[in-house]
Order: structure tokens, then C-alpha cells, then sequence
């Protein structure tokens, strides 16, 4: 079982050099800490930056420069800043290569769950994750596979509202590492766990 720290350096390590890439609130923040200066990767935050770098450390904190989490950065030599507008204008335009996103399910071909469990004491915000889910060219996840109940996370249809529609291309999870499309959900990699036991956990084939 991988912990949430490297699940976001095997995200990182699967970035190309040079892409343009938002990492949504929560754990895919994380990968910013694990992204080399020699990638080239060029880090958008929804609220409007170009060029974040990682995480500020304690002590270090500049809270004029956040994430769209409210998160304090820090900023790369090049950084930009531009208004909302043209950061939607970027996700929407199909300018960004990659975003990594939370989510609540993820189905075998790829659609995504990301915004409300349907809970009555939660409160739904979709924020700019269907801009992100439809506008980026690849569409990565990072969750647990497990909800604290047990129930998979990674499903054969979504029961929660959905995000976007078959714009999943790859999940990363603490036990297994899946590619989610037309094809069905295929497992590229396992963590302590053999793909037998993940079929019976999740109730379907892989």
C-alpha cells in the first residue's frame, strides 16, 4: 500500500517534460513536491497563475500566493499572474496537457465523480473541476481505492452526480495503478495487493 506521497511522485514521474498541467485541491497538490525543475512541467492554478512551484514551508508562507486550494506556494523564476477569466479561458481552450484531480468514483470508462456524494450534511461545490475534466487533453486521478466504509471507489457506473463524461484516462490509488477508458479498467501496476484479490474487492473483472 502506497502512502499519499508517493502516490503524487508516481503521478509526477508520469507527467511529460514540458507540459502544462493543474493540480486540483487536496491530495493532487502533493505533486507539485515531487515535480524536478529539469521536467519543465509548468504548473496553472485555477485562481491564475502560471509557473507555481511547491508547497511554501512552514515559516516561509506568502498568503498573497495560494493555490486555488487557499494553500500557500511558492512561485518559479518566469511565474505569471492573470485574471480568473483567462485562467477558465486556459482550462476551457484545451491549453492545459494535464490535470490531476481528487475524486469520489471513477468508473471503468473513465467518467468521473468528483463534486457532491449526495450527502445531506455536505455541501456540493463544483468549482472548476468540470472546466478542467473536459478542457485538459488527459484527465489523471489520485484517490484512495477504498472509501472509509470499504466501498470501491474506482465502480462499473457512477452513483454520485457526475463531473464529466468518459474523461478519465488513468487512476492512481494507494493498492493499484489502472488505465480507464473504452476498454474497461486495466491494471498497470499492484502495491501489496495481487490483481486476483483487487477483482474480488471491487466485484468486477479486470
Amino acid at each position: 500500500m502506497r502512502t499519499i506521497d508517493e502516490i503524487a511522485a508516481a503521478v509526477a514521474a508520469d507527467i511529460a517534460p514540458g507540459s502544462f498541467v493543474n493540480l486540483g485541491i487536496g491530495q493532487p497538490t502533493k505533486v507539485a513536491d515531487h515535480l524536478t525543475a529539469e521536467s519543465g512541467v509548468v504548473l496553472h492554478t485555477e485562481n491564475g497563475m502560471l509557473g507555481m512551484g511547491p508547497a511554501a514551508l512552514p515559516g516561509h508562507e506568502d498568503w498573497d500566493l495560494t493555490n486555488a486550494g487557499k494553500q500557500a506556494v511558492t512561485e518559479l523564476p518566469g511565474a505569471a499572474y492573470f485574471h480568473h477569466a483567462d485562467s477558465f479561458a486556459m482550462m476551457r481552450g484545451g491549453h492545459l496537457d494535464v490535470c490531476v484531480l481528487g475524486a469520489f468514483q471513477v468508473s471503468t470508462r473513465g467518467d468521473l465523480a468528483n463534486w457532491h456524494t449526495g450527502a445531506p450534511d455536505a455541501i456540493p461545490a463544483v468549482g472548476g473541476a468540470m472546466d478542467l475534466a473536459i478542457g485538459a487533453k488527459q484527465v489523471f486521478v489520485m484517490m484512495t481505492l477504498f472509501a472509509k466504509d470499504g466501498s470501491p471507489k474506482l465502480v462499473r457506473e457512477c452513483t454520485y452526480p457526475l463531473t464529466g463524461l468518459a474523461c478519465v484516462t488513468r487512476v492512481y490509488t494507494d493498492l493499484a495503478t489502472f488505465e480507464v477508458g473504452a476498454h474497461g479498467a486495466r491494471v498497470i501496476a499492484t502495491y501489496g495487493v495481487d490483481v486476483g484479490r483487487l477483482e474480488e474487492r471491487l466485484g468486477f473483472e479486470l
